[in-house]
């Protein structure tokens, strides 16, 4: 019979009743679903009753445990300390729950679909963070105005700022949700969380924040850890690579259990903390190294580019002076040329060598630059131009040159000028019949 009851179970709590089972190392199925099922499958209460029974207290009610239980969930173990309402146990105790059972059925039933309807017509307030930072603030200021200055070192901003920094830090986060009409709240505040023990603990290790559930603040942050009744505590820690809740504290818990069940949750958690840091040290290595590869990678590239730069500055600059170098070359050829065509058009127009016989004739013999001697007859009447002509027609003259006497010395005027457009003649200038010219090259001058 058990296996057709045990098909008609739901999912979730076919996973409560092997995780029950789990919890308790008890054998029997039959016996784990109809202790889940006293327990309206409240498989905390029923583990707590499970091992208050293998204790031996014989109360009515579960007292609350004395070690915390660890409940484990698809993506995380859990560490929670509640402290529960009191089960009822004997025929005194079931004959008072079954009494009120349709009375609180009735009273629940209709609270909640007021509470439904109530969101409709009137949406809580605390729906809406305004000012998450002032919620915060404000919440500190009330506290210590109830209950003093001496308490734990509150951080003064937001939930998911003090869930970055507990993250970048690899530090504890306690998170306390404080909840202003619960009767266990001023007792805790007054007699735990402000005793010396406490706050020194909790200052020296981990971050601790906490906000009233009345603020908007607060109510979402009591909104995504879901805690069933205060005063409420959570741990939270970066494991697995992401902040996880990995305790919970529920109810009215004195400093000395406080401490140690906090203690007990960080040595639980202790070897994940340890992997990230060392994880944390390792990535924080490999970026520095990384870094370091990187920046001597640049100085290398740096370093190429820089040669790559000169070698192709130093190839621009043969290449503009190889083309300077080649231009010159063909302006060079262009002007030898122009200046061969010029001698050449020159001779041409040179008028005849007069016979040697002419009355009117006389001989030069030209001295060249380079030893060179040529002789040759003119006319007195011809001008001086002439005689240029002839040198300026020769290979051997130079490109630019002058003609001297010999004594008394002086430069023949060849070519015009503005003073004297016209070049005298070879009798104007007063040459014998025979005499000896100098050819001066003025090329470099």
């Amino acid at each position: 019979m058990a296996a057709p009851e045990e098909q008609e179970l739901s999912q979730a709590q076919t996973e409560k009743l092997l995780q029950f089972q789990d919890l308790t190392g008890l054998e029997s199925m039959d016996q784990c679903r109809r202790t889940l099922e006293q327990h309206n499958w409240n498989i905390e209460a029923a583990v707590q009753d499970r091992l208050n029974e293998q204790e031996g207290v014989p109360s009515v009610f579960n007292p609350p445990p004395a070690r915390p239980l660890q409940v484990n969930t698809g993506d995380h173990r859990v560490y929670s300390y509640i402290v529960s309402r009191p089960q009822p146990r004997g025929l005194l105790g079931w004959s008072y729950y079954l009494i009120m059972l349709p009375f609180r059925f009735t009273y629940y039933t209709l609270m909640d679909i007021f509470r439904f309807a109530l969101r409709f017509i009137r949406p809580d307030p605390r729906g809406r963070v305004t000012d998450p930072v002032g919620d915060v603030v404000s919440f500190i200021h009330s506290f210590e105005e109830k209950y003093g200055r001496s308490h734990p070192v509150f951080y003064q901003g937001t939930y998911s700022q003090a869930l970055n920094d507990a993250k970048r830090e690899l530090r504890y986060l306690l998170v306390y949700l404080h909840g202003d009409d619960h009767q266990d709240t001023d007792e805790f505040c007054r007699n735990t969380l402000c005793t010396e023990e406490v706050l020194t603990f909790i200052n020296t290790r981990m971050l601790f924040w906490a906000c009233c559930t009345s603020r908007p603040e607060g109510y979402r942050v009591s909104q995504a850890l879901r805690e069933n009744t205060y005063p409420f505590l959570a741990m939270i820690m970066l494991k697995d690579r992401k902040m996880t809740v990995v305790g919970r504290l529920e109810g009215l818990i004195q400093p000395e259990d406080l401490i140690n069940q906090l203690n007990f949750i960080m040595e639980a958690n202790q070897t994940y903390l340890t992997s990230e840091r060392l994880e944390r040290e390792e990535r924080n290595q490999t970026q520095v190294l990384r870094q370091q590869q990187d920046e001597a990678y640049l100085v290398s590239l740096r370093a190429d580019q820089e040669k790559e730069r000169k070698k192709k500055e130093e190839q621009e600059q043969r290449r503009q002076e190889e083309e300077a170098a080649r231009q010159t070359r063909l302006a060079e050829e262009r002007r030898q040329r122009t200046l061969a065509e010029e001698k050449e058009r020159k001779s041409e127009c040179l008028p005849p060598e007069p016979p040697q016989d002419d009355p009117d004739c006389l001989e030069i013999m030209f001295k060249l630059p380079n030893d060179t001697r040529v002789k040759r007859r003119f006319l007195f009447s011809q001008s001086l131009a002439v005689i240029h002509d002839f040198l300026f027609s020769l290979k051997e003259t130079p490109e630019k040159f002058q003609i001297v006497t010999n004594f008394p010395r002086r430069v023949l005027p060849c070519l015009p000028t503005e003073e004297q457009p016209n070049p005298p003649t070879l009798k104007e200038t007063g040459l014998n019949r025979s005499e000896v010219l100098f050819v001066q090259d003025l090329t470099d001058d």
